[in-house]
């Protein structure tokens, strides 16, 4: 099978649970679990039976050594993985609401994932790939935007996909709001997008274009596949050949930290089985039964707290169980 490899961030997780009563006080507790938009995606893949490498940098320091070991423990190539000599693995405090919905503390100024550089590309990072995955959290800072710039660069001319899960997390930029035109930017040089209807529409309010004809711009250049995702509503998709709306399967929610990098698992775990993109996009029902399968994904991972646990296995999803 081919090689999804999935670049960016690996980072602690502290995710709220129930508090603590100490002598009057209320103290909350958090649990560490594995996470990380890109390295959440790769062990996506792993568990569903795929292949998945990782590249990004964490710290020499207990953090790191935890993610290294979670990511190889759930079957993600490693080899890529740096650790930085001094600085430290970045972390993010995760609490929910009573709806499970999510708001994030991040600690990340000068963290290892930030200062992974050009001279750590080699041409060995692609070694049986199909499929370079990344999300918008390495565009927040002008240094490591640039090295995602040159790992897309060099990675399409090794002949992969790009995949880019867009991922919006304004409190990561200096601004705290996202440079929506710098992300057009590296929107337009994907081949697979995935965005939430949020985001969309946060990236178009300053261009005057509504999803349809930003949709199909991004069509006659370079994408092949637009996925816009609405939390339990349902989906749109896009391809040169279809167009339509999917239904999501409805469950009882527990965590969304991980539903929407399940639901990008579960799609690059099936496009990566593929030779040719786009004899596959001209295929409504290859679409609908792909995106069916990586919606259950999702559906299966909110289910559950955490990110690396809560993710499904191949036969958690396909026979529907739960949905």
């Amino acid at each position: 099978m081919n090689k999804v490899i999935c670049f960016g961030e690996a980072l602690i997780d502290f995710i709220s649970g129930q508090s603590l009563l100490s002598d009057g006080l209320k103290l909350p507790q958090f649990g560490q679990y594995p996470g990380g938009a890109p390295a959440n995606a790769a062990v996506a893949v792993a568990k569903l039976g795929g292949k998945a490498s990782f590249v990004g940098q964490v710290g020499r320091d207990l953090f790191g050594y935890f993610l290294k070991t979670a990511l190889q423990y759930y079957g993600v190539d490693t080899g890529a993985l740096a650790q930085h000599a001094t600085a430290k693995t970045a972390l993010a405090f995760v609490a929910h609401d009573d709806k499970g919905e999510r708001s994030f503390s991040f600690y990340r100024d000068a963290s290892a994932d930030l200062l992974f550089s050009k001279q750590q590309i080699t041409p060995q990072l692609f070694d049986d790939g199909k499929v370079l995955h990344f999300c918008s959290n390495t565009l927040v800072e002008p240094a490591i935007a640039e090295v995602t710039a040159e790992l897309m660069r060099q990675a399409k001319s090794q002949g992969l996909w790009l995949s880019f899960d867009v991922n919006l997390r304004h409190n990561l930029w200096a601004e705290g709001k996202a440079d929506a035109g710098l992300v057009r930017r590296f929107v337009a040089e994907a081949d697979i997008l995935k965005f939430s209807l949020d985001e969309i529409l946060y990236v178009l309010n300053d261009t005057g274009m509504d999803i349809q004809v930003y949709a199909q711009q991004l069509l006659s250049h370079k994408a092949q596949l637009i996925v816009i995702t609405h939390d339990d509503k349902p989906l749109q998709y896009f391809s040169r050949y279809a167009q339509g709306v999917l239904p999501v399967p409805q469950v009882q929610v527990v965590d969304t930290t991980c539903g929407g990098d399940a639901f990008s698992g579960g799609l690059l775990y099936q496009l990566c089985q593929l030779n040719d993109l786009d004899s596959f996009c001209q295929s409504d029902t290859a679409l609908q039964h792909t995106l069916n399968f990586a919606a259950r994904c999702g559906a299966h991972a909110v289910t559950k707290p955490g990110a690396f646990p809560a993710l499904p296995v191949l036969a958690d999803v396909i026979d529907n169980k739960g949905f």
